[in-house]
């Protein structure tokens, strides 16, 4: 089962209120999806530590409902 556009940004925002989010999809069947997400909790963080925080935001959900997910993620 594919994983609304709606109910990834609203996991995202639980987690990081400040971001902002630019969901794509890239298969056309909400079930791969590139996230461009831009928030100040990613300031001084690594690209791992950035991405960790984001896979802790998704849950059990990455890799089950949510099939793919590539990051791009950035402080402003």
């Amino acid at each position: 089962m594919a994983m609304e556009k709606e109910a990834i940004v609203a996991m995202l925002k639980a987690a990081l209120p400040d971001a902002e989010i630019e969901m794509i999809d890239l298969a056309g069947d909400n079930d791969h999806w590139k996230a461009v997400i831009v928030s100040e909790r990613f300031r001084g963080q690594s690209r791992v530590a950035q991405h960790q925080l984001v896979y802790s935001a998704l849950g059990d959900k990455m890799g089950g409902e949510l099939h793919a997910l590539a990051l791009e993620t950035r402080a402003p």
